[in-house]
């Protein structure tokens, strides 16, 4: 694969997070708050953690791919 298509590809997931972000940042619910959100504190943490980890291992196995791929050019 070349790394025209690596880039396309991270293109697009930093395009569709931001657009999520925006989206979610201005949705009714987000401005009208969410007063449990304070009393669930170890639930949101523990599902943020569940995300970070889950975007990190994919991180490392598109840069495993692409440092496979680019040594065997």
């Amino acid at each position: 694969m070349s790394s025209n298509a690596y880039y396309l590809i991270f293109s697009v997931i930093l395009i569709a997070a931001v657009i999520f972000t925006v989206i979610i940042g201005n949705s009714r619910t987000n401005k009208e708050g969410n007063p449990e959100y304070d009393n669930k504190t170890r639930g949101n943490w523990s599902r943020l953690t569940f995300f970070y980890v889950i975007a990190i291992a994919l991180g490392v196995l598109a840069l495993i791919i692409y440092v496979v791929n680019r040594a065997s050019l």
